[in-house]
């Protein structure tokens, strides 16, 4: 019996080639919304500590909604949409475009899964064409519908990756050993997932997730065509 095809994602960083959530809070304290020194100081220290793989996703999530929720839903929409437009399409590589639409064409169902929050990330990961994207869910306001900055449920971040992938094999009927799966990911943080799939590929990889990927003969990936 022929497994099940799953291609996985991250989206920073690996499908493009900039930090979404970060380029979204500069773009935001741009917009005014936020005072920038403050702003640009308190998210290099969320940067870091995500690089270094220390970040609290929770306390980060608050921080990175709290600028968009204070507009409102119809102005925090407008501006993902010039976002979106200005910030992103410029970035958007064919390569990576074809990289998700390769795996489909071979039969396999695609998911993008992120740490950064579903309101920035969902119609990014949406550009590349895949299946499924899983971002990290946030809480909604029940009158309102709006969203609120606190997670939903498991956030798509470090072990989550590999718990929300599982509830979704779960949903499907499959297990693991029923699926032939591939990541692909740039970052020291995804190093669960990675480590549970059978096709791991270090996409654009940092320093440590480099040397790791070249310890264990895993496949090493330059996407945009520059080693890090």
């Amino acid at each position: 019996m022929t497994r099940k095809k799953i291609a996985m994602f991250d989206l920073d960083h690996t499908l493009l080639p900039l930090d979404s959530d970060y380029s979204w809070g500069r773009f935001t304290a741009g917009l005014g919304w936020v005072d920038r020194a403050a702003f640009d100081q308190q998210n290099e220290k969320f940067f870091r500590d995500y690089r270094a793989g220390t970040l609290d996703i929770d306390a980060y999530v608050a921080f990175a909604t709290a600028a968009f929720l204070a507009q409102g839903q119809a102005a925090a929409e407008a501006a993902h949409a010039r976002y979106l437009q200005d910030i992103i399409a410029p970035e958007i590589r064919p390569q990576a475009v074809e990289l998700v639409q390769d795996h489909k064409k071979q039969g396999a169902t695609t998911i993008v899964i992120t740490a950064t929050n579903e309101f920035v990330a969902s119609p990014v990961a949406r550009l590349f064409g895949p299946d499924l994207v899983m971002a990290v869910e946030l809480q909604r306001d029940a009158a309102t519908g709006w969203f609120k900055g606190l997670v939903h449920g498991v956030p798509s971040f470090r072990e989550g990756k590999v718990q929300r992938i599982e509830s979704w094999l779960a949903q499907q009927g499959l297990a693991w050993a029923d699926v032939d799966s591939s990541f692909y990911s740039d970052s020291i943080n995804d190093l669960p997932l990675l480590e549970r799939v059978n096709n791991p590929v270090a996409t654009n990889p940092d320093d440590t997730l480099r040397a790791i990927a070249q310890n264990r003969g895993w496949r090493i990936l330059d996407l945009f065509g520059t080693a890090h």
